[in-house]
Parts: structure tokens; sequence; C-alpha cells
């Protein structure tokens, strides 16, 4: 059975800039490609550059863009047109109706009305291969590749029947030499008088080869009888030799049919590392699209050279280095799922990921924190420290171990110069054990809480190693949340240089001290200790009546230091989940702290709820932005019935099985097996666990216990199952047992 069937890219893509429904493309590429491919709407939309309900098509677009905050870089659009020149977007745009376009991870097609020609993609990991079904009633016929701003290059050789060329196009993140050169190759004969380029205006000029702002080019062509012409296109941040070398390994003289059998299967690969037993075809379709997601990103930015030999060209140094290196990932955003995900399945992998982000460390001096391609120093914290550490602890060091956590140390304990780099205010961070809302007026708490989480987890890092004293030292600092906690008023708050707190206080109000959210939603980010939270906030009993107001609270909000409505705070809003806003990555663990605290069926509630009402496969499929695999992620953990609650520590805790039957094909050859054997259809609540055909009373499995091969059985009813849990029974960060 093919499990491609059930993936539909177009998930989350209804969106826009008020309001993310995912913010993710419609991608065609291989999994952790270095080019993917998706067809192009609205140009002038900026990061929002395609959209389901829109019926022009302006081309398919080599796109890396991870987000459209982000932005994209080394991007084209390429269009196959006839009849008159037209090189612009608006002026190009062909009418589609939506049955005329195809969109899977393996292949695109679209019939393009305008043109009457059908233009066919199958991707490879640094380029594609393209058929177009040109009429040949419709006068000349032509391949257009429009650049986007910045300085590129076209070159045109008709003998040849090639364009090659580069561009400068990037959104940040890179060194003056950086260049995407590109390669194209057709197999019909290329007419020189039909072919020219275009200017930063898009205007035609009279030549086959130039260099300046925005050049583009077309290539008049020769068509067969049939109309039928292939296309192929290879990348390189590298070289254009290095493109061609890219081309020959990756399609050499295989067929378009060929390269479309070998990235489905590639996908199917990929997809069957989970297998699923449901009826229910519509969740089947939510889970393998969101497999999908997660399987995008990072993406591979390194090659293969000649000799066969892994490199790279560094963003961060603007020199041709060797071994691995990714790139369009976020690590405040994918700590908390999309690594724990990838740490299970694909443990190999992971260890070119971590030596990858190791690489990035040695070229710059510091650990990345936003990579696309280089470092763009967004969002709160330094997050590797998580994404390391729970690999370490899950047994994952196949990758310079002693060389990352020099790294890790380092911005935990030196300040940087340059503010792209390690943490910002380090120096008061160590002087305070904080970050002084009078001193930092932007995301001061949100800050400090993830700098006291990573310090927890390069703790972990440092025990492994034997550094006792690093050990030490850094299990105290990860203490410190206790000195944001005002009992007062039951949430994490600024603190001012003096000790007092951070005045006025407005239970509601985003920004300030709060990132992308407000007391609410940031005051829950202690994963290594809601033991010493739950203390804070009387006992577990107190806990969960925090946690009870949160889920009970309206969604209301104010606008505060934003000065406008963010999109994040219009998601959470328009649902009634309280001030749980799922749309956003702090939210993700909230809902499984019940069950951490010994409320299971609280868990298993809400994160139920959250899955069956706000996710799906359809374009409004995300209930806020999708991120790079990570909420997509979050929803793959929910299906199983597990959820890394405190990465850096190899447990999960256990929720409620979507599925009566997934296995996880893990790489080692075992399975996990997990069953949810349902009292009735649709039952969501836990009444009891069987680990290994043997009875489970604890609220966690580890991460041994699982990749040695498992088979979970978890009885499922439709009511609340009122279970007393001992502290043994609970995971580390209630227990420390």
């Amino acid at each position: 059975m093919s499990l491609l069937q059930y993936v539909n890219p177009l998930q989350g893509t209804e969106s826009v800039y008020q309001r993310s429904h995912g913010n993710s493309l419609p991608l065609v590429a291989l999994p952790f490609a270095m080019a993917s491919f998706a067809p192009q709407t609205n140009e002038a939309g900026g990061g929002w550059w395609f959209h389901p309900s829109h019926t022009r098509f302006e081309g398919v677009r080599l796109t890396h863009q991870p987000s459209p905050w982000i932005g994209d870089y080394g991007h084209l659009t390429l269009l196959p047109q006839t009849g008159p020149l037209k090189l612009s977007a608006h002026d190009r745009s062909t009418s589609f109706r939506k049955q005329d376009m195809s969109v899977a991870p393996d292949y695109f097609k679209i019939y393009m009305r305008r043109y009457m020609s059908t233009l066919e993609l199958a991707p490879t990991t640094r380029g594609a291969s393209m058929r177009v079904a040109f009429d040949t009633k419709q006068g000349p016929a032509r391949f257009i590749l429009s650049a986007f701003p910045r300085e590129s290059s076209v070159t045109i050789n008709p003998e040849q029947r090639t364009l090659v060329g580069w561009t400068k196009a990037h959104a940040g993140g890179v060194q003056d030499n950086y260049r995407m050169h590109f390669v194209l190759t057709f197999d019909c004969d290329i007419i020189a008088e039909d072919s020219g380029l275009s200017d930063e205006h898009m205007k035609p000029i009279k030549s086959l080869s130039h260099t300046g702002e925005r050049i583009g080019g077309y290539v008049g062509l020769k068509l067969p009888e049939d109309g039928i012409v292939n296309v192929n296109i290879a990348t390189s941040f590298i070289s254009e030799e290095q493109a061609w070398t890219n081309l020959n390994r990756e399609i050499g003289g295989q067929s378009f049919e060929d390269i479309r059998a070998l990235a489905a299967k590639t996908w199917e690969k990929q997809l069957g590392t989970i297998e699923v037993e449901s009826d229910n075809q519509e969740q089947l379709a939510t889970f393998y699209t969101c497999l999908y997601r997660t399987c995008l990103f990072p993406h591979a930015i390194h090659e293969y050279d000649e000799q066969n030999k892994q490199v790279h060209y560094s963003p961060y140094n603007g020199k041709i280095e060797d071994g691995p290196l990714f790139a369009d990932i976020g690590f405040w955003d994918t700590y908390r799922t999309s690594f724990p995900l990838y740490n299970l399945l694909f443990p190999s992998r992971m260890n070119e990921f971590l030596q990858g982000f190791v690489n990035a460390y040695k070229e710059t001096g510091w650990m990345p924190k936003w990579m696309s391609p280089g470092e763009r120093s967004m969002m709160p914290g330094t997050l590797i420290d998580v994404t390391f550490a729970d690999a370490v602890v899950k047994g994952i060091t196949d990758f310079e171990l002693e060389t990352a956590y020099e790294g890790l140390f380092k911005h935990a304990t030196t300040p940087a110069e340059d503010p792209h780099y390690g943490r910002k205010g380090t120096a008061d961070y160590l002087k305070y054990g904080y970050l002084p809302a009078d001193l930092y007026t932007h995301e001061s708490v949100c800050n400090a809480l993830d700098y006291i989480y990573g310090d927890f987890c390069i703790a972990q890092i440092a025990k492994q190693l034997g550094r006792e004293e690093d050990h030490k030292m850094l299990m105290e600092r990860a203490k410190n949340y206790n000195k944001l906690y005002d009992p007062s008023i039951g949430f994490m708050r600024g603190v001012l240089s003096d000790g007092s707190w951070l005045s006025p206080f407005d239970q509601h109000e985003w920004g300030g001290a709060y990132c992308e959210g407000g007391p609410w939603q940031s005051s829950w980010a202690v994963q290594h200790d809601f033991l010493g939270l739950a203390d804070l906030m009387g006992g577990r009993e107190g806990f969960k009546e925090r946690l009870d107001a949160l889920f009970a609270e309206a969604p209301l909000f104010k606008v505060g230091s934003y000065g406008f409505e963010i999109h994040e705070m219009s998601e959470m809003a328009l649902v009634d989940f309280g001030q749980f806003a799922i749309s956003n990555q702090p939210s993700f663990h909230i809902p499984y702290i019940y069950t951490a605290l010994g409320y299971p069926a609280l868990t298993q509630y809400w994160v139920r709820k959250t899955m069956d009402e706000l996710f799906s496969a359809n374009p409004d499929g995300y209930p806020g932005d999708e991120d790079n695999g990570s909420l997509a992620a979050w929803y793959v953990f929910g299906a199983m019935g597990l959820y890394p609650l405190s990465p850096g520590v190899p447990q999960y805790v256990v929720g409620s099985p979507l599925f009566k039957r997934m296995t996880l094909h893990l790489e080692n050859g075992k399975d996990i097996v997990i069953e949810a054997n349902h009292e009735t259809e649709g039952s969501t609540y836990v009444s009891g666990i069987q680990y290994n055909n043997a009875e489970m009373s604890k609220l966690y499995v580890t991460h041994e216990e699982l990749a040695n091969g498992a088979t979970l059985q978890f009885q499922l009813t439709e009511t609340p199952q009122e279970i007393s849990y001992s502290e043994a029974d609970l995971p580390y960060a209630m227990s420390r047992a």
C-alpha cells in the first residue's frame, strides 16, 4: 500500500500575514534535501508567495525558505511558455483550475491553461527533473528562468543546450562571496535568436550572457513533433563545476520516470518508518502528512565532490570546508519535538545533523541558534543546548562530542562581542542568575528561563564526559528559575536589577518580558524541574490548580509592547482552549504536565481534543506556525501516545495513542509496537498499560526501553480513570526517582 497517497503538501498553506494555519509551503522535495520546489502564485506576496485559493501560476519556484518570517535564499522561478514573450510574474502568469494541479512530495504536475502546456517535476537532493508537454500549435515555445533581487548571472549556450549561472538572492546569514550556482540542460535544440536575458525590470536583453542586478534568462526551444521537452536542473553553493557534478550524480542518464520512481521510493521508505493500522482515512492523512513535514528540515547544504568527499560552502566564513552542514532550522522551535523524534527514528541521521552543527561552531567560534543558511540570531535562548543533550543522553554520540561541549560551555560562560552569537546578556545572567528587566526590556523572562533550562541540559553532557565541577555548577544554575517566580500572582515575572518585581503587571499582556506570549504561556518553561516549580506553587495540587486555571481562563490578550495584534494572539483568541496557545511552541508541553503531576486523564483529554479539533491534512490544517516540522512532530507524538516532556532526559511520558496499532521500525532492526484496545470507537482515556505483556504503573517509558524494542498495549475507555500514582511512577521532572 502506498503511503504517499495520504500526504497532502497543501496542509497548512492557507495562511496570510494576519493568521497562520501553518505558514507552510507545498514542498516537492526529498527528505532533508538541499533543494525544494513549489508552485508560486503571488511573487508580490513576499514570504507568502503561495496560497491554495489562488488560480494564477507564475512558475515553479526553487526554494529554501524555512518560513515567511525568515525569507528565501538561492531562489529562482521556472516556467515553460508559449506565444508572445512575457517575463514579469504578473505578465507571464497563467490560470489553472484546482484539478489542473497535483502536488505530492515526490511529484508536481500542472496544466497551464493560457499556454495549453503541462509541466511535471520530480525532485532530487540538489535539483530536479522536469518534463514539459508543449502544445505545438501555440506558437514559439520557451523556458523562462526568473531571478530575484540581488546580483545574478546567466549564460545560455545553444550548442551545448544549456543555461548556467548563479544568484546571490538571499535574506541574510551569508558572506559577501555567497552564490547559488545552477545548471539547466535541455534535450531539444535551443534557438539562439529566440533566446535572451531579462533585466531587473523584467525587460528582455538581446544577449546570451550577462551579469547584473536580477538577471534572468529565456531559452527558445525547437520543439520535437510530440512537443515533449525534458529539462534537468542541479544546484550548488560551491561552484558551477560542482553543480555539474551534482547533476551527473543525481540525474545522469536517467529518464524523468526514473527520477520520479526514485523519489517515490525514497518517500515510501521514509514514511514507512512508522506503519499505522487504522480505518480512519482522515486521521491517516493527517498523520502521514505531518510525518512528511517532520522530514523536510533541516536542509542538508553539503555536497559531494568528484572524489565523493563530503564538502560544503560555509555561509559563516565564506570558505569551502569539509564535512556536513545543515540550514533552515531554529532550535527554539524544534528542540521540543522535531529533534526528539529524530533521536528515536533516525539516530544515524541525527549524528550527521549534530556534526553539521559542530562544524558551524568550528567556522564561527559560536554554536548556531537559527541557521538560514548562516546565523540569523532569531528567538530567545540557546536551545541547541537541549538538542545536543537530548541526543547524548539517548546514546547518540557519533560526532565530535568534546568539541560540541566546548561550544555549548562557551556560550554558557562567556559573553560574545558580536550580538549575533552566544547568549544575550551573559555577563548579567552570570551576575544575577537572571536577566534584569530594567536592563533587558525585551524578553528578559523567556531568555533567562531558556538559559536556565539550557544550563541543565549542558550539565547532562558534562556528567557524561566526567566534568564533575561543570556539572555541579550548571545544576546549581538550573535552579535559578525560582528567582523569576512570583508566588503572590502565580506567574513568572520580570525582575529588576535591585531584586524588585517589574511593575505594573497584567496577566493578559504580551511582550515586554515575554516572547510571543504573556505570563500564562511563559510560566511553565521549567521542563527539567516541575517538582521544584510545584514546591513554589504549594505542591502538586497547587500546580494542577494553576493548569486548570490556564485552560479555564478566557483567551484574552493585550497587545503590550508589540503595539498591534500579532498573529499568535489571533490564533489563540479564535479557538476555545483558554490560554493554551498551542499555535506556538512554548505551549507544546503544557497539557503533558498533567501526566507528570499524576493526572494523566487531563493530558489525554486536552491532547486528543487539540488533535481532533485543530489538526487536519487540509490547507487550514494547523493551529499556528508549523515551523520546520515542530508542530507536525507534536501531532506525531500525540498519535503515538508518547511525548518527550523533558528533552535532555531520556524519558517519554505516556498519553493516549490515536490508532489501534502503530509500529515504529527502528534503525537497529527492532520494532516499537503501540496498540490501543478501544472500549468503544473514539475512546480516549487510559485505564491500563502493558509493557512487553507486563502491567505498567509508571507514567513514562525510558528511551532505552523503547530503543531495545517494545510492545506497549493501552486499554482505552470513554470515561476518565481515577488512579493514584506514587512519586516513583512519575517522570524525572516530578520525582527525581
